[in-house]
Formats: C-alpha cells, sequence, structure tokens
C-alpha cells in the first residue's frame, strides 16, 4: 500500500506543474496471491482528502493509527489490463500493522536533502484481508516506512534500487539511489527487533534480468554469489517489483526488491500510458 499526496508518479500532477499537491492524491492498492494480483492507483482532488494526526483518507480509503496499530481500510477498482482482467474490478479489504519497533531517524536519499527516507516501523505483524482472494486473508510480516521531498525525483536521480528481508530477529534494509551527477548514495541498516539501527556494508550492485518493459533491476549481493528472481511481481515501463533472494556479507536473504528508473518516468510516452492504469477522478 503506497498512499500519496502530491503523487510523484502522477502524469496529472506533472502536467499541472507540480502545485497544489492536495489536488493530487491517490492510494495505491498491490496485492499477490497464488490466484492471480490486484493493483489500483485511482488519482483523487482535494475534496476526496481528509487528514488529521492520526489519520489519512483519502476517498473511501484510510490509514489510521489506532492504540499503536496502523489500520488501512481500502475500497478501490483496479482497472482493466491485458493478462489480469478485462473489466473493472472492485478491490475492498482492511490491513493491521502491528509494529514492533520505531525508528525516528529520517535519511537523505541524496546528497542536498531534498529527498528523504523514514523506515518508521521496520518490523510489524501484518494481517490482511482482502475479497479478492479465495483464501479471504492471511498473516505475516510487515513493515511502513515514509518518503519525503521537495523537488521532483526525475530531476535528481537516475534511478534507484530498494530492497528489504527479514534478517535474524530483525530486517535489512537496502538503498542504493544512482545520482544525476554521477554519484551514488548507498545506505544499508539492519534494525534489530528493539528498533536498534546498525549500518551494514554493502556489496555490489549485481543487475537481474530484465523484464518485458526492458527495466533492468539488480540487488547488492556478494560477487560470490547470484541473485536468483523467486517472482517477479510488477514489471512496467519505469518500475519493476521482486522477490530476490541474494547474499550479503555472507547472509542469505529473501528480499522484496523493487527498481525505479527515473528516465523512463520522465519520458514524455511514458506519461501518456500513465492515465490507462492511473485514472484521475477528482
Amino acid at each position: 500500500m503506497i498512499a500519496f499526496v502530491g503523487s510523484v508518479f502522477s502524469p496529472y500532477y506533472h502536467w499541472r506543474g507540480r502545485r497544489d499537491p492536495d489536488n493530487h492524491v491517490a492510494f495505491n492498492v498491490a496485492l499477490y496471491g497464488p490466484h492471480g494480483n490486484v493493483w489500483t492507483m485511482t488519482e483523487r482532488g482535494r475534496r476526496s482528502l481528509n487528514r488529521s494526526v492520526e489519520c489519512l483518507q483519502i476517498g473511501a480509503s484510510s490509514f489510521q493509527l489506532e492504540r499503536g496499530s496502523f489500520v488501512i481500510m481500502f475500497d478501490e477498482m483496479a482497472m482493466p489490463w491485458p493478462g489480469q482482467r478485462w473489466l473493472p474490478k472492485r478491490v475492498r479489504g482492511k490491513i493491521v500493522l502491528r509494529p514492533e519497533a520505531f525508528t525516528t531517524e529520517p535519511h537523505s536519499l541524496d546528497y542536498e536533502g531534498h529527498h528523504s527516507w523514514l523506515p518508521r516501523a521496520p518490523i510489524c505483524q501484518a494481517s490482511v484481508e482482502c475479497d479478492v482472494f479465495p483464501e479471504g486473508s492471511w498473516t505475516g510480516r510487515g513493515y511502513h516506512d515514509i518518503n519525503f521531498g521537495n523537488r521532483p525525483i526525475e530531476q535528481d536521480f537516475d534511478g534507484w534500487d530498494w530492497a528489504r528481508g527479514d534478517a535474524d530477529s530483525g530486517t535489512q534494509i537496502l538503498y542504493d539511489a544512482r545520482l544525476r551527477d554521477g554519484r551514488r548514495r548507498r545506505i544499508g541498516l539492519r534494525i534489530s527487533a528493539e528498533g536498534e539501527v546498525a549500518p551494514v556494508d554493502i556489496p555490489e550492485r549485481q543487475p537481474m534480468k530484465a523484464g518485458f518493459w526492458g527495466v533492468r533491476g539488480g540487488i547488492a549481493c556478494d560477487e560470490d554469489y547470484q541473485p536468483i528472481v523467486v517472482r517477479a511481481l510488477e514489471d512496467t515501463p519505469f518500475y519493476s517489483r521482486a522477490l530476490v533472494q541474494t547474499t550479503v556479507t555472507g547472509t542469505r536473504l529473501t528480499m522484496m526488491q523493487e527498481t525505479l528508473d527515473c528516465n523512463r518516468l520522465a519520458n514524455p510516452v511514458v506519461r501518456l500510458m500513465l492515465p490507462f492504469k492511473m485514472p484521475r477522478r477528482a
């Protein structure tokens, strides 16, 4: 789940000069199951936005803090998409994240401080209920983070890789950002069940097989090993997501991995394609 205020991927927000972020909000739902996937992202206007210290509501979906847990209610519409569905499909459900650890220090993804990332609740217990899956619900591990910035990401980045996976009793997170000026910003964190954050040495990035759209993801991996894509989850013209096995400083990890190609995102042809999957209902 991603809740956007001033959606960084929105072509409408871009075409309007990235002014008035409250008028470009969206609640993205991406769920993957053995019987198929669902993906929704409808952009809405300011009349659909309601937020307070403890709640963010966008349309009929919300993200709320209740007695120390994050409760996510979603009611969205998945658009038709080749290979998935030929008609729109309503997607409703509930997710509860029960954090076991918190962090409070944001990390800058660039060297000038325009873009920040905070792994707010890096270790959670999660329960998911959704009406589109035959099995109805499941429980497992969860994670919650926040990204925020004051400039378009494509202005400062060529792209980045991000990955997170369980390690011992905690979690390990890898960020590898490639900046426009040729520099890299690499962050490796190991966070314990008590919320203690320790830096981790990151081996070099190893590329993975490109998907249908040509986005070539990568992940940090010890040089004596090769990353293995367990399951490809998203394959788009500018973004990919996969479940990947890698080895970091001798530790074998199964990680959720994401790659963003900002050059592809900024391509005018790609921006014209996005409304088919990301409609606007102001």
